[in-house]
């Protein structure tokens, strides 16, 4: 009776520990296939999870990748990012404008009512660009589920299993992330990157976003306008150019605003520029973090003659340098695209208060020691730029062109000795500080194209292009002919009246 029992007992504990491994089996393997499934889908919205959506005149990168911290990110590379806590989903919505549609920014241009349609359309095309990226990422997800279900499993209905858990949670996630959406979160961004100072120098959010609100029937204008611009000379005074003349682009006075990038690599293209001249603060602050903003020179692919601005440090000008098609001036003579630059930085660094920056007096000084090496050394120079228009009054009569930033506002006249001043505005509408301005109106883009004679070096004209600040919509291209192109320089003679001495006409959009 003894061992029947034993034997009963012996057969019982099999069958339990049979159906324990048996199940331990099952546990493993749907353990497994929820793995995958969370892994594959993973894997597949880093690679596909992302659609180019029409938003308005830009095509925008809407991409949905998964994150513990559910957020949203606008990214406006080189300048940095900006997050918003818009769900608490483990997911992160990241936008980034990818390309500028000309022809859709032209019509704009061309037809002031489409302005107002594309505003009312932005919500349904933001609207659309949701949709089909949802679509997209569930597909993505399933899809690189199932793959990776094959892969380790070698079995279909595994392999559909892992694909169906990937489906689940990222639809899960979803809704979680429209329950808990929270739109108000837009007035509190975090800043990263170059832009982390941002609420330092725009000012309060609020008020920049108010500001932006006046604007945004008006702001897709600006991107039309600069494709307008090189069609609109054709209505200007007529200037007989042959193949010795050599164009100059002078910009200045950038402030780290990225938008300058595009509207100097257009005009560069479109007037087939041969150098870019820029006469200083390129920069804010001068910051290793600003070091960045330089890499854009390297795509213009045409030389770029720079100066440092108060408010470039030397760090900056050695980013600059770095650049293969950079040439950084400092109390130095250069010969580039076939003229003679002399160049030198502003002594000062202002961004930096523990620094003790010379006087007006100081610089001035320090321009005429500039000046007087220049005209020792026998060298015929071209063009002079410096970033001040102190420091460079004193070349009056040494060289027939001195370019200049600094002061924000274009402006121009003939020295007493023959040099021509040509004063530039600023190319970034004075950086993100443009936005709150003072005036309560945005400050114009500004540039300069300038016609030297290949032969002589001197200039023989030059286009004026004013683009409207952020959100306007105007553009104009003036072009003035030198009068005296070949007048004598170091000799003292009476001022002529810019208006006078110069053809000049208006071509606006």
């Amino acid at each position: 009776m003894g061992d029947v029992l034993s034997w009963e007992a012996v057969r019982a504990y099999d069958v339990r520990g049979a159906l324990a491994r048996v199940w331990s089996g099952r546990a493993w393997r749907w353990a497994c296939v929820v793995v995958a499934g969370f892994v594959g889908g993973w894997l597949g919205l880093a690679l596909g999870g992302h659609v180019v959506t029409p938003i308005g005149p830009a095509d925008v990168t809407l991409a949905l990748t998964p994150q513990w911290r559910g957020e949203t990110v606008v990214d406006v590379a080189p300048f940095g990012q900006l997050a918003f806590d818009t769900h608490r989903a483990p997911l992160r919505v990241e936008a980034t404008v990818s390309d500028i549609r000309l022809a859709a920014a032209e019509e704009m241009f061309t037809d002031p009512e489409s302005i107002n349609r594309m505003a009312a359309g932005i919500g349904a095309d933001l609207r659309a660009g949701v949709i089909a990226l949802v679509v997209r990422a569930l597909l993505v997800a399933a899809l690189g589920a199932l793959v990776m279900g094959l892969l380790l499993f070698r079995n279909v209905w595994r392999a559909v299993g892992s694909a169906a858990v990937s489906l689940v949670a990222l639809a899960a996630s979803g809704a979680v992330a429209a329950a808990t959406f929270n739109p108000s979160a837009i007035a509190e961004p975090r800043y990263t990157g170059l832009i982390a100072g941002a609420p330092q120098v725009v000012g309060s959010a609020e008020a920049v976003v108010s500001r932006f609100t006046q604007y945004q029937e008006q702001l897709a204008g600006l991107v039309g306008n600069v494709s307008m611009l090189y069609e609109a000379t054709s209505t200007l005074p007529v200037y007989e150019e042959d193949e010795s003349v050599i164009r100059v682009l002078h910009v200045s006075d950038i402030h780290l605003n990225p938008a300058s990038w595009a509207i100097i690599g257009t005009l560069t293209r479109q007037y087939a520029v041969d150098v870019v001249v820029d006469s200083g603060d390129l920069t804010d602050r001068g910051s290793a973090a600003e070091d960045a903003f330089a890499d854009e020179i390297a795509d213009l692919e045409v030389p770029y003659v720079w100066v440092r601005g108060q408010h470039d440090s030397m760090g900056t000008q050695r980013a600059v340098a770095a650049q293969p098609n950079a040439v950084v001036l400092d109390g130095d003579v250069h010969e580039v695209a076939g003229l003679t630059f002399f160049g030198a930085g502003d002594p000062r660094f202002t961004p930096d208060a523990t620094r003790l920056n010379p006087g007006l007096g100081e610089i001035a000084d320090l321009g005429e020691e500039q000046a007087a090496s220049v005209a020792e050394s026998g060298e015929e120079v071209d063009v002079a730029v410096l970033h001040t228009r102190t420091q460079a009054e004193a070349f009056d009569g040494v060289v027939p062109l001195v370019l200049t930033g600094d002061e924000h506002q274009r402006s121009t006249r003939l020295g007493a000795e023959g040099t021509r001043f040509l004063v530039q505005g600023s190319t970034g509408g004075a950086g993100l500080g443009g936005l709150d301005h003072g005036s309560g109106r945005p400050i114009p883009y500004q540039a300069s194209v300038l016609y030297l004679d290949a032969e002589t070096g001197r200039l023989q004209a030059r286009d004026d292009i004013d683009l409207g600040g952020i959100g306007l919509t105007s553009a104009q291209v003036e072009r003035h002919i030198e009068p005296e192109p070949g007048r004598p320089v170091g000799e003292r003679g009476s001022e002529p009246s810019e208006g006078a001495s110069a053809s000049e006409s208006t071509a606006e959009g």
